[in-house]
């Protein structure tokens, strides 16, 4: 990741109106701010959220509240809870997010 041209700034995420994403089952709900190429998000999966596709963009993650389930396609499940994070590269490993009790997330890809 290469940070270009970008000044200071603060983002109030409770300022910005969230966007709704169905799941394969729950809903997720985006605050997103875009800086260029950069794309931050503040993300909420509600209880029970399967997301509806497997993902192979990069991201860096940090689990904020709640609990993420991230399979990987070879089927590898890793569990986050509030505090820890992951990264991924672009194409480099499909996946995707589950959550029983629901999850609040900060990413940033």
């Amino acid at each position: 990741m290469e940070i270009n041209n970008l000044p200071f700034g603060v983002t109030d995420w409770e300022s910005i109106e969230p966007t709704e994403h169905q799941g394969d089952s729950g809903m997720a709900y985006w605050r997103t701010q875009q800086f260029g190429t950069l794309r931050v998000r503040m993300v909420e999966y509600t209880a029970g959220y399967l997301a509806d596709h497997w993902c192979h963009k990069g991201h860096i993650l940090l689990c904020l509240s709640g609990e993420l389930h991230t399979e990987l396609e070879d089927g590898r499940v890793f569990v986050l809870k509030p505090g820890m994070s992951y990264q991924v590269a672009d194409q480099a490993e499909a996946h995707r997010s589950s959550t029983a009790i629901g999850a609040r997330l900060f990413i940033v890809d």
